[in-house]
């Protein structure tokens, strides 16, 4: 068995561990003993064997040592000559340069002589030729060779560039250029021939001529000359059929007149909606088979000869194009179209009042817009391959139609939602009988809270119909249209509380803390007609006025959360391909060679309908770019005009709601000041009665009761709001006791502002009122509100004795008084400090 002596090279290796594995790998049957001494015998061999080894390889090192030494002096020997001898030819060099330098310089001038007398003799030999072909041109020109002719007018024109502006050759000049244009008139019906017939070969040929005489745009426009005649008749046979079917209709009816009613008028007109479609796709396959075709015929040039075929159709189209597409708006509509007039006449104002622009008419016009970015896509697909700046202009010539559309969609959105929102009935309620208040009052306030939804779905189709009719691209004006709807719907519901605070006659009331008398007896006999039912009506719907206020305020936040996020999406797919000014900035990346095929992604959200419009429009671009990108900050409002009036509509509301709530209590302390039992006097008898405890009068137990049963009423609305999910049940108490603590503190106010209204107050008047005061404190703690300090300074003041209110007010219990009140009492029961 080989021993393996790899173990030995370790750097950590251990006597013991291999020796104990050695033990452990011996065969079963052999003893330790023996193997141990095998393993010694085996170890001693192979020592001796790299002992004997390395003996013998010292000795060769030994003996290489001193022919290596010599072989290094050798080599050093040798470079040092090596160098001596390359210092040698570097100073030859040098003074052969120091003494040939004169002569270089010598011929190099006269190198730079003899290019100036070839440079002027091949002149001299252009100048002869070109009096040559001048005097023989007009014989190629009469033997009709065209590509003779073309190659004589190309070699005239070189020799022209080579001579240059000499006076001697200005006629051959001007006869160079009337000789193209012979030359091109000649190509022309030969090349108009060749297109017309699709003969590849010919129209090859004629192809190099004009391109060898600098004609090559005259190729493009006669093959868009040739090749625009079947798209224009194609588009003017949807006018020959309308005239054709109005024709039919008019003797149909002329038929059915004469003969009776028996003939059945049946109407053949086809809608311009219906028939764009059916345009679009045989336009579509047209432009596919020019495309096949060019690819034969004109390798080099058909990514833009089929394009700017395109273009110049929807050029020549453009006016028919616009007009077809108003009138095709008012088709959608009656009323408009039985004028045979659209949305731009509506908007200039031509038609008669009561007929405006109606969500149908816009919608309509999307519809058409769709199918052209249908049809849009697919050229996009057909020109793949064409370079990036052909594809975006042909793009935006397809799109061109619309833009007169689009530049005025403000317009037509905020005439829009203007009519939409005037639709909304919110004031149909207001016009009930007194007797009626709480069913109208209900009424109303339904009709307020249904129309909150309503009204943000209307926003909503608006956002999405800015998107679906100009990508994006009319951003801005959508918020300034959405805005200022939202300001004439808030308008509208100001106006609805406004004659609510009428129908209720809490118009012209305060804040709660002085109160206004009435104008009318008229007014206060009908405010105390009404039952407590009809009371406790009114109260509850005016408690269901704060979830109108409630819903616009969080569907408004809603939806301006919503289009703030839609704000941002745009401006992630926008800011891709606007990121410069203008079109050759965005593109700097790309080479010529790259298409619309092989784009990046900036390259292909260039093609968006929203950026191929703005594209070449850099001021509008930039501006509606930085509205979107102050969209992404938090604190951005995309409705700021109308987040202040939703808040000043919810402070109305609370304002409004708080006035009804309070205006029984003031119906019933708006004569308190004024009761004469405050200053009645004991009547005297002659025979002594008992004293007995007064009781608290009408007006206040009336009050009262109100506030300990409006807990009650507050309770539905609390319970409501918990359900919604906008809240837990913790702030449905909190808005109960929030109300309800309003409303005591109101009726405090109002009591306390009567209190110091009162002129005198005789001993029996103080205590009755007293009585009255402290029966109010009862309630305000069963209500778990604090005493104000000047009601219970009322209350320490009334209870105390004639005589004894100076020694109180003087005495330590008199520091926790209100002193402006006590003296105020004083002044009422005429105690003078004197």
């Amino acid at each position: 068995m080989m021993l393996d002596l790899s173990p030995f090279s370790d750097e950590k290796f251990d006597a013991k561990r291999w020796v104990n594995s050695s033990c452990e790998a011996r065969h079963p049957q052999d003893s330790l003993e023996k193997h141990l001494v095998d393993l010694e015998m085996k170890l001693q061999i192979a020592s001796e064997e790299i002992g004997s080894s390395l003996e013998e390889q010292s000795g060769s090192a030994l003996l290489r040592v001193p022919r290596a030494t010599r072989d290094v002096l050798r080599l050093r020997d040798d470079a040092v000559s090596l160098r001596s001898s390359v210092a040698g030819i570097l100073q030859k060099l040098k003074k052969a340069e120091g003494s040939s330098a004169d002569c270089i310089a010598t011929l190099a001038r006269v190198d730079s002589v003899k290019q100036r007398m070839e440079a002027a003799y091949k002149t001299l030999q252009d100048a002869a030729g070109l009096t040559q072909l001048s005097s023989t041109v007009e014989d190629v020109f009469a033997s009709g060779d065209l590509p003779r002719a073309a190659e004589t007018l190309a070699s005239m024109r070189s020799c022209l560039s080579a001579v240059g502006e000499v006076a001697e050759f200005a006629n051959v000049r001007k006869q160079l250029e009337v000789l193209e244009d012979r030359l091109e008139a000649m190509v022309q019906p030969r090349l108009t021939d060749a297109l017309t017939y699709h003969k590849v070969d010919v129209a090859q040929d004629l192809r190099g001529i004009l391109i060898r005489i600098g004609r090559f745009k005259s190729l493009e426009s006669q093959y868009s000359k040739v090749r625009l005649k079947p798209i224009k008749q194609l588009w003017d046979d949807f006018d020959t059929k309308q005239r054709a079917n109005k024709l039919a209709s008019e003797r149909s009816e002329n038929q059915r007149l004469s003969g009776g009613d028996d003939f059945q008028l049946t109407s053949t007109q086809t809608s311009f909606a219906s028939w764009l479609p059916s345009f679009y796709d045989e336009l579509l396959l047209y432009l596919e088979q020019e495309w096949k075709w060019c690819m034969v015929a004109f390798p080099d040039d058909y990514m833009t000869l089929v394009p700017k075929l395109l273009v110049e159709t929807m050029g020549v189209l453009g006016a028919s194009f616009v007009s077809r597409l108003n009138l095709a708006t008012g088709d959608a509509v009656p009323e408009t179209k039985a004028l045979a007039k659209g949305v731009m006449d509506l908007l200039s104002g031509d038609l008669p009042k009561g007929i405006n622009i109606q969500t149908k008419h816009l919608e309509a016009l999307i519809d058409l817009h769709s199918v052209t970015g249908s049809f849009a896509r697919n050229i996009q697909h057909l020109f793949a391959e064409s370079e990036l700046r052909v594809l975006i202009d042909t793009l935006k010539a397809v799109y061109s139609p619309f833009e007169s559309f689009k530049q005025k969609y403000g317009k037509m959105e905020r005439a829009i939602l203007s009519s939409e929102i005037a639709v909304v009935d919110l004031r149909g309620a207001v016009t009930r009988g007194v007797g009626a208040q709480g069913i109208e009052l209900s009424e109303t306030v339904r009709r307020m809270e249904e129309s909150v939804p309503q009204v943000v779905v209307l926003l909503e189709a608006a956002v999405e119909r800015c998107i679906g009719f100009t990508g994006g691209s009319e951003a801005d004006e959508l918020i300034l249209a959405i805005d200022d709807t939202m300001l004439q719907y808030i308008s509208m519901l100001q106006e609805t509380l406004k004659s609510l605070r009428v129908v209720f006659g809490v118009d012209g009331t305060g804040d709660g803390v002085s109160s206004k008398k009435d104008g009318s007896a008229e007014k206060r006999s009908r405010k105390m007609d009404l039952s407590s039912n009809e009371e406790w009506s009114i109260v509850q719907g005016a408690l269901q006025i704060l979830t109108v206020a409630d819903c616009l305020t969080s569907r408004s936040s809603v939806f301006e959360a919503s289009l703030r996020a839609t704000l941002a999406r745009l401006n992630s797919s926008l800011s891709i391909s606007l990121f410069g000014t203008n079109l050759d900035q965005n593109l700097s990346h790309l080479t010529s060679e790259q298409t619309a095929g092989d784009l990046s992604m900036a390259g292909r959200a260039s093609l968006d309908v929203a950026a191929i419009r703005l594209v070449d429009v850099p001021e509008k671009a930039r501006k509606l770019l930085n509205l979107l990108e102050q969209s992404k900050d938090p604190r951005f409002h995309a409705l700021p005009l109308a987040s202040q009036r939703v808040a000043a509509f919810a402070d109305t509301v609370n304002e409004l709601v708080y006035d009804i709530l309070i205006s029984k209590v003031r119906q019933r302390l708006g004569e308190v000041s004024r009761l004469p039992i405050w200053s009645s006097v004991e009547e005297q008898t002659a025979f002594a009665l008992p004293n007995f405890s007064s009781y608290p009068q009408a007006y206040v137990t009336s009050v009262g009761e109100y506030l300990l049963t409006l807990p009650q009423q507050l309770e539905p609305l609390a319970e409501g709001i918990s359900t919604n999910g906008d809240s837990n049940n913790e702030d449905a108490q909190f808005f109960a006791t929030e109300w309800m603590f309003k409303v005591a503190e109101g009726a405090t106010a109002l009591y306390m502002e009567q209190l110091r209204g009162i002129q005198y107050v005789s001993d029996r008047g103080a205590q009755q009122l007293c009585v009255d005061i402290e029966y109010l404190s009862n309630v305000l703690s069963a209500l778990s509100m604090p005493i104000p300090p000047v009601l219970a300074t009322f209350q320490t003041c009334l209870a105390t004795p004639r005589d004894e209110l100076k020694d109180v007010m003087k005495s330590e219990a008199g520091s926790e008084l209100d002193f402006p009140t006590a003296n105020l009492v004083c002044k009422m029961r005429r105690i003078s400090f004197d």
